[in-house]
């Protein structure tokens, strides 16, 4: 699958569209999203405007958002990137939740696939 990069904040609008358990299948709405990312509904609808032009949300005018096939792959690898980096930090180096949870979060866009890939290999390795 191609991927074509979005800005870690547009990752972190499809990664809350998953969270609230939008899908191909599974609208979510805009208001909804707004509350979970603590921003504005005008936020969520620029964000909104970028993601259908990159394929990875549809909305009617006005409307519900849906994943595409491509945003619901994207928002779920952000997603496992960033629970992945959470339960390490917390649970292997002891850092706390919440520092966790944040630090997570930056690092989850940072990461280059490759060097993801590489370390899931190394902590698969350790049982956590």
């Amino acid at each position: 699958m191609h991927v074509d990069k979005v800005s870690t904040s547009h990752e972190d609008y499809l990664e809350a569209m998953v969270m609230l358990g939008g899908s191909q299948d599974v609208a979510v709405r805009g208001v909804d999203v707004a509350e979970k990312m603590g921003v504005s509904k005008a936020s969520v609808n620029k964000a909104v405007t970028v993601l259908k032009e990159k394929g990875y949300v549809t909305q009617p005018y006005y409307g519900d958002i849906t994943l595409t096939a491509e945003g619901d792959a994207y928002g779920h690898k952000v997603l496992d990137r960033h629970r992945a980096l959470t339960t390490f930090l917390n649970k292997a180096l002891g850092i706390d939740a919440e520092t966790a949870e944040e630090e997570a979060c930056m690092m989850e866009h940072a990461i280059s696939d490759e060097s993801f890939e590489k370390w899931m290999a190394f902590i698969n390795q350790l049982d956590l």
